[in-house]
C-alpha cells in the first residue's frame, strides 16, 4: 500500500512540472510576437496644385425666347384648324380658317363704294374744267364757280375715304386667315371648328419658339458679387453658365448669362438671373426643372486634396498626413470652395485648402477611422491620381 501511495504522488509531480513547462512555453511565443499589433493600412493621396475653375449651383426653371398667344384680330366661326397639335410650325402658316363670306360682302361693298367715289369726282372735275371757261367769259357767277371747285375737293375727300374702306375691309378680310406670328411648337387648339372666336379675347393656341431657351434661376447675393467682380475686372471674360435637367447626371449643357435683374429680392436675398441656351435637340421645354452651375471664379491656381480627408474637431477642420518614419500627423488648415470637375471620381469631389497644407504632404484619404492619436505609425498606400488612371487606360 505504501508502495502505490509513492508512486501516485510521483505521477502528480509529474503532471505538475509539465503543466508548468507548457505554460512557459506560451508566455514564450506571446513574448517572441513583440507584444504590439501591426500598424494599419491606410490611402495616401499627394496634395494636388493646378489651375482649377469653380461654380455655384442653383436650381432653375426653362423658358421660352417667345411665346406668343394667338388671338384672333376678327370676330367669326371657325371654319377650319389648320394644324396638327403640337407638331413644330413655321412663321407665317395657316392656323386657323375663320367663315370669310361676311368680310368678303363687306369688301366688295367697299369697293363699289370706292367706284361710286371715283365716279363723282370725275364729274365734279369736270365741271370745274368747264367752269374756268365760262368764268373766263363772265358766263358764270364767281359764286357758282366756288360751289363747283368745293364739289371737287369734297369728291376727292370721297374717294380717299372709301379707299380706306376698301383697305380695312381687305385687312379684315385677311385676318380671317389667323397665321403663325413666329416659328416653334404649337399647343393644342383651344377652340375647334363651329366656335365663335371674338377678336382680340378668345385665345385660340399657343406658340412657343424652340430654337433656344433661357434658363431662369435666382442667385444669392454673394454668387452674384463674386461674378460681378469678375466680369468688371475683366470684361472679356466669358459669362459662361453649364446646365443639367433633371434626368442628367451632369451638367453636358452650356450657355451664356444674357440677364441680371436691376435689384435684389430684399426678403430671399436673392437676385434673379437668366442664361440662354441652344436648343438643337429639342430636349429643353417651358417649366422644366434645370440645374444651373454659374462660373463664379474664372481658372486659378489652387492646392486641393480629397474631401474625403478632410475631418471635423468642434469648429476646426484638420487632416492627417504622412510624416517621417510613417507616422500619422495631424495638420489644422483653413478650407476653400468645393471644387467637383469629375477628375476626383464619380464619388468624390476636391476641395480647395488655402492654408496649412504644403505641396509635398501626402494626405491620409482611407483609413482615418484607423488613427486613434497623432503620431501613430501607420502602412500608407499611395493612391494613384486621375491623371495615371487615365494615362494607364490610354496605353490598354
Amino acid at each position: 500500500m505504501l508502495r502505490n501511495l509513492n508512486s501516485l504522488v510521483r505521477l502528480e509531480l509529474a503532471c505538475v512540472v509539465t503543466a508548468a513547462l507548457s505554460l512557459q512555453g506560451c508566455n514564450s511565443s506571446v513574448a517572441s510576437a513583440g507584444g504590439s499589433p501591426p500598424a494599419p493600412e491606410v490611402s495616401v493621396a499627394s496634395v494636388q496644385v493646378r489651375q482649377v475653375q469653380s461654380w455655384d449651383e442653383f436650381n432653375g426653371r426653362v423658358g421660352a425666347v417667345e411665346s406668343v398667344s394667338i388671338r384672333p384680330r376678327v370676330s367669326g366661326y371657325i371654319e377650319r384648324v389648320a394644324f396638327r397639335e403640337g407638331d413644330d410650325i413655321k412663321k407665317g402658316d395657316l392656323l386657323f380658317l375663320i367663315d370669310q363670306r361676311p368680310y368678303q360682302a363687306v369688301a366688295n361693298s367697299a369697293q363699289a363704294q370706292l367706284e361710286r367715289a371715283r365716279a363723282a369726282a370725275d364729274l365734279a372735275k369736270t365741271q370745274i374744267e368747264r367752269a374756268q371757261t365760262l368764268i373766263g367769259a363772265n358766263a358764270i357767277s364767281r359764286e357758282e364757280f366756288d360751289s363747283r371747285k368745293a364739289a371737287l375737293a369734297q369728291a376727292v375727300a370721297d374717294v380717299h375715304g372709301a379707299e380706306a374702306q376698301l383697305a380695312k375691309a381687305r385687312l379684315d378680310l385677311t385676318f380671317t386667315e389667323v397665321r403663325a406670328p413666329i416659328g416653334g411648337r404649337v399647343s393644342n387648339a383651344m377652340l375647334t371648328a363651329g366656335n365663335l372666336a371674338q377678336a382680340d379675347q378668345s385665345v385660340l393656341t399657343t406658340v412657343v419658339s424652340q430654337e433656344s431657351m433661357y434658363v431662369y434661376f435666382d442667385c444669392d447675393e454673394r454668387s452674384y458679387q463674386r461674378y460681378l467682380d469678375r466680369v468688371r475686372g475683366d470684361r472679356r471674360a466669358e459669362r459662361l453658365v453649364k446646365v443639367g435637367l433633371a434626368d442628367e447626371t451632369g451638367f453636358s449643357r452650356t450657355g451664356k448669362v444674357d440677364f441680371l435683374d436691376n435689384r435684389l429680392d430684399a426678403n430671399m436675398g436673392t437676385i434673379r438671373a437668366r442664361a440662354l441656351l441652344p436648343n438643337a435637340d429639342r430636349k429643353l421645354t417651358p417649366g422644366m426643372y434645370a440645374r444651373v452651375k454659374l462660373d463664379g471664379s474664372g481658372e486659378f491656381k489652387a492646392m486641393l486634396v480629397d474631401d474625403r480627408a478632410v475631418l471635423t474637431d468642434q469648429d476646426r477642420k484638420y487632416l492627417y498626413v504622412v510624416g517621417p518614419e510613417n507616422k500619422a500627423l495631424r495638420k489644422d488648415v483653413v478650407l476653400g470652395r468645393l471644387i467637383d470637375d469629375g477628375s476626383a471620381g464619380p464619388n468624390a469631389a476636391l476641395r480647395v485648402v488655402e492654408s496649412g497644407l504644403e505641396s509635398g504632404d501626402k494626405v491620409i484619404v482611407g483609413g482615418t477611422q484607423k488613427i486613434f492619436f497623432p503620431g501613430m505609425p501607420v502602412k500608407p498606400i499611395v493612391l494613384a491620381t486621375s491623371a495615371q488612371v487615365a494615362a494607364a487606360k490610354t496605353s490598354k
